[in-house]
Order: C-alpha cells, then structure tokens, then sequence
C-alpha cells in the first residue's frame, strides 16, 4: 500500500498526470474538428509538458540543493531529462509553422521561472513572471488554451476559423476555472503579495466567479457554426463535474482534491467522448 501511494505521489509530482491533462485537451481538439489521431503532437505536448513543469517547479531547488536532492528530486530530474529528450525527437517531426509556434510559448515558460528584469516590477526576490502580483493563473490559461487548442490546429493546416476561436475562448475559461480550487487551497502558503483571487474577493465569490465562468464556457458552444451531439453532451458533463469539485472545494482539501481530481477532469472528458 506504502509503495502504491509513493507511485502515485510520484506520478503526481512528476507532472505526468498534468501532461495526460494537457494531452487530452489535445486530443479532444483533434476529435472536435476531426483531424486525424497526429501523435506528433501529442505525444511533443505531452513531454514537453512534463519538462516544462518541472523546470518551473524545481528550477530554484536544482540551482541551489543539487548535491543535496533528495532520491524523489533525482527520479524526477530523471524523467524530466528523458522527457527533454522525447520532446525534442517529436518536435523534429512537427511542421516548420508550427515550431515558430511553439517557441513563443516555450519563452513564456522559461520567463515564468527564471529571473530576467529589474526588481522594481516586482512583488518579491524571485523576479520571474510566477511572482507578478495576479498574473500567475491568466498566464498559465493563455499557455494551455494556446497549446492545447492551436497547436494541434497549425499543425494539421487546419483553418483557424470563428468555431476554433471560439474554442480557444473556452478553453482559457475552463482552465481558470479549473485553477480555481487550487488557488482556495494555497490560500494558506501563498503570499498576500501574489494577488490570487481568492486573496483579493474571498473563497465564496471566487466560487461564484468560477460558476458564472462555467455558464460562459456553455454558453459560447451555442454560437458555433458546427455543433455535434457528443460534444454537447460531453460538454455538459464535465461541466457538472468541475461545479461540483468547485462548489466543494475548500481550503484545508486532502493532497489529492485538486493535484489529481481536478487536474484530471481533462482526462475524463476525454474518456467520456470516447
């Protein structure tokens, strides 16, 4: 039992349940416009994700501790290495376009852990994008709404019509929404000066914004030109499911509340389309 919990612990902290996440938001973009199963792209997202995560999360404790990490610091540092690799032999089967793409997004990740201005912009010593007073959450739905949504699209010379704006839009709604329960639960670590929005109005209406979120995300489906009835009713589902895991949150939740629950509700939408 010790052994499986330390599994899922790893499989947690390793970001690869957030790469399954953001490789069936993927998926799921493929599937709404048909376009063919391309594992280019999912399989460089998914990997990339799990790179990319763990250089934010673990940049500061590699540049300072690395002789001193911890054997689960090191199995990660591991996967994240081979993950580099992986990423690097997809995004070699990936169109031209689509790597110009990419690396606007791959600075955005770097700027968000490294620090590259002056302090004066700042909140804090870390002088990074993560540490700007109330951008942390706006920043990483823009990142997954652009990768999970258009890059599979540019990819596959797919036209970026209203319908697929429109799914970005929803996208980058349903991702805040979802960072919502994680933003209740650091209310007891995060500083003040990070400005979350639970900080700023209180758990209750952030609840509330998170709900009339949910209506907007249901509302745009409705102003597509193509609609199809197991998207619909997918959509609807999921729906149900994230306001139920909103509504309940709370601030003292268990470990897996939000870090696997609610980072895996991408993956059930998946599994329930197909």
């Amino acid at each position: 039992m010790r052994f499986l919990k330390q599994l899922l612990n790893f499989y947690i902290n390793s970001s690869i349940h957030v790469a399954l996440s953001v490789f069936s938001l993927s998926w799921i973009t493929l599937i709404e416009y048909e376009i063919l199963f391309d594992n280019n792209v999912l399989f460089f997202v998914f990997f990339a994700t799990i790179t990319g995560y763990n250089f934010v999360k673990y940049f500061g404790i590699a540049k300072f501790h690395h002789r001193r990490l911890a054997s689960r610091l090191k199995a990660i540092q591991i996967c994240s290495f081979l993950s580099f690799l992986l990423l690097c032999f997809f995004a070699l089967q990936l169109e031209q376009t689509t790597l110009f793409y990419i690396a606007g997004f791959g600075v955005i990740t770097f700027l968000y852990a490294v620090p590259f201005l002056p302090k004066r912009f700042f909140l804090d010593k870390q002088q990074n994008l993560r540490s700007i007073g109330g951008l942390k959450i706006y920043l990483i739905a823009l990142v997954w709404s652009g990768v999970t949504v258009f890059l599979p699209i540019i990819n596959n010379d797919f036209y970026i019509n209203w319908d697929v704006i429109l799914t970005g839009i929803q996208r980058y709604v349903f991702i805040i929404v979802l960072m919502l329960p994680f933003e209740i639960r650091d209310l007891q670590y995060d500083s003040l000066k990070l400005s979350t929005i639970p900080q700023k109005i209180g758990v209750k209406p952030t609840k509330i914004i998170g709900v009339l979120l949910l209506v907007v995300f249901l509302f745009l489906e409705f102003f597509k030109n193509e609609m199809y009835v197991v998207g619909v009713f997918s959509l609807v589902f999921i729906l149900v499911v994230t306001l139920l895991l909103l509504v309940f949150s709370k601030i003292e939740q268990n470990y897996y509340y939000s870090s696997f629950w609610v980072e895996g509700l991408p993956i059930l939408w998946l599994l329930v389309i197909l």
